[in-house]
């Protein structure tokens, strides 16, 4: 049978921490998402090309799909990939 002090070892050590996630664009007062800034759209894609959910992100749903348009005109205008092999 597992002792107490084992236990404490098994379970996640991250339960406990805050981490808030917030909308970077709320809190420094960002109103326009520019789609001719490739390293800023780049926060927002994971490393297939793939944009990342809000759940990872903590964007609000309106700048949610903001960051969508315009990653999405990058990509049409050839400033980002569709599909990229460790784009980051």
């Amino acid at each position: 049978m597992a002792t107490r002090d084992e236990i404490k070892f098994l379970s996640n050590p991250n339960i406990g921490s805050d981490n808030k996630k917030y909308c970077r664009f709320k809190k420094f007062g960002i109103k326009h998402i520019d789609y001719r800034d490739p390293d800023f759209l780049l926060q927002f894609i994971n490393e297939q090309g793939k944009l990342l959910p809000r759940r990872i992100t903590g964007n609000s749903l309106k700048y949610q799909k903001k960051v969508a348009v315009a990653v999405k005109r990058a990509r049409h205008l050839a400033i980002l990939p569709y599909v990229a092999d460790l784009l980051k």
